[in-house]
């Protein structure tokens, strides 16, 4: 039970906020806006932290956020793929309803338009310096991106400050790190190439010298083989700027790191660490190697953890923490796969990504999409609390707005919902009504209202679920309740009504 002092100051700062052009957050200690962190984790399951009952890894840094704030049981990545997740987040507009928005290639033009209000760009509105560090996996330019070239528009248009990331994924060309417009470390005589529709060059692929291989691969991962992974797609050259994949969670941490250093008491930041484990290939540093007893995807999740232990131990050596929202949560369920062969891939399923969610990754199931979401904010979110409210990653613009002071305008993020008083703990909040989810394209799509749960299926068909009395998604009540179908089905029709360009 809260105390009565306690929600008092809750119910104050959520009205506070919404009520007040915020130039200070509701008892914030320094007089001004909470800075924030937001880690996304990719590939992270529901069940792959112990604070939500993994018993195989170890996650003790992220067990403390759980400790010190919120977790909440009930939050969604909007869609089970990364790409169409990342657009929601940033832009507060569900990626179906833009085409093209699925999983990019490596080559991609930048899929959110660079007027957009982003979630940056809201907070940049407020005074806050913002940086990107991590995986994009949004496109850049609006041609081809030409890798030898300045990369833009890209994340400094949307609202960044400071951007240091990889372009895609781990398992797809170009190899390289990025910062703000230029690829880090490379050599002009040595240009990249990159093509995703013919082969490039002379040297072989992983399906032709699967020898050279550290990791094996499938047939659709053994293209061009670079630090001994083959991936998706062909590149040439760059070679002085090339990753390695076991050095880019220290990588990325260490540019997470000195981003926070430089923030000064005087003016909230805003960071997002989008980080690339535990996504395939999953290449662990060797300091972590066997540390899980569930093969490198448990190592991996092991390094994901000190990466968020690295990130909080900087907010407190600078002061930082009790003025900080951190946030932690995944860009889609988790998945056990052999896309890659480490050796270790027997011991994978030791831990259960998402523990007894139906489905995985790539599916509208819960498990394709419920995902870990943890909040700390001290004096703000009560420690050790649970929240069962709905809510997704799409909601974030809304809700920085609202932290901020900040009314949205007329069209902006438009399916993104104010969730500060969830986030808070105010006594009766759900979160959000209803709730669209999707794959990876435009259809089929999943509907949350309330309780109930849509479940397109291809070909027109769909299946009803009950999550309150039916969580793992076992007893399909579509012929059962035709009613409740059909209501599911109008709302979902609704909703698809309101932008489908």
């Amino acid at each position: 039970m809260f105390k009565l002092t306690r929600c008092f100051l809750f119910v104050s700062a959520c009205l506070w906020t919404m009520s007040h052009p915020v130039s200070a957050a509701p008892g914030s200690p320094s007089g001004r806006p909470p800075n924030i962190v937001f880690i996304l984790a990719d590939d992270i399951g529901y069940g792959d932290l112990g604070c939500y009952g993994a018993n195989k890894v170890k996650t003790p840094n992220l067990d403390s956020l759980a400790k010190d704030g919120c977790r909440f049981t009930d939050a969604h990545a909007t869609a089970s793929v990364c790409t169409p997740t990342r657009f929601a987040l940033l832009s507060g507009k569900y990626g179906w309803r833009q085409a093209g928005t699925g999983i990019a290639p490596g080559d991609a033009k930048l899929l959110i338009p660079a007027d957009t209000l982003t979630l940056p760009r809201v907070l940049k509105k407020a005074g806050y310096a913002t940086g990107l560090v991590g995986k994009w996996h949004l496109g850049l330019g609006t041609e081809t991106p030409d890798f030898n070239a300045e990369l833009k528009p890209g994340p400094l248009e949307l609202g960044f400050d400071y951007a240091f990331f990889i372009p895609a994924t781990g398992d797809r060309v170009p190899c390289v790190f990025v910062e703000n417009h230029r690829v880090v470390g490379l050599d002009p005589a040595d240009p990249i190439k990159v093509s995703f529709k013919e082969r490039l060059g002379s040297e072989p692929t992983g399906l032709e010298r699967p020898d050279l291989l550290k990791i094996k691969a499938d047939k659709s991962h053994s293209q061009t083989i670079i630090n001994g992974v083959s991936r998706i797609g062909y590149m040439t050259g760059g070679k002085s700027a090339l990753w390695k994949d076991e050095e880019m969670a220290d990588e990325l941490t260490r540019k997470a790191v000195a981003f926070i250093e430089k923030q000064k008491s005087d003016q909230p930041f805003f960071l997002f660490l989008a980080t690339h484990d535990i996504h395939e290939p999953m290449v662990p540093h060797p300091r972590f190697r066997g540390t899980s007893g569930c093969g490198w995807r448990g190592d991996v999740i092991h390094q994901l953890d000190w990466t968020v232990g690295e990130v909080l131990a900087t907010l407190q050596r600078k002061g930082f923490s009790k003025d900080t929202l951190v946030v932690f949560s995944s860009d889609n369920g988790g998945a056990i796969k052999d896309t890659y062969d480490d050796g270790t891939n027997a011991l994978h399923a030791l831990q259960p990504p998402n523990g007894l969610l139906r489905g995985a990754k790539g599916q509208l199931y819960e498990g394709g999409h419920r995902e870990p979401f943890l909040a700390r904010w001290p004096g703000h979110i009560r420690a050790g609390s649970e929240s069962s409210a709905l809510l997704g990653l799409v909601d974030m613009v809304a809700t920085a707005a609202a932290i901020t002071g900040q009314k949205l305008p007329a069209g902006a993020a438009m399916d993104s919902v104010n969730v500060l008083p969830a986030l808070l703990g105010e006594a009766g909040s759900k979160g959000r009504e209803q709730l669209v989810l999707q794959n990876n394209n435009r259809a089929p799509l999943g509907l949350r209202a309330g309780a109930w749960k849509l479940v397109e299926k291809n070909g027109g068909k769909a299946e009803l679920y009950d999550l309150s009395k039916d969580l793992p998604e076992m007893h399909d009540l579509a012929l059962e309740n035709p009613a409740k179908l059909a209501e599911l089905k109008a709302l979902l029709a609704a909703e698809r009504a309101k932008g489908m360009p």
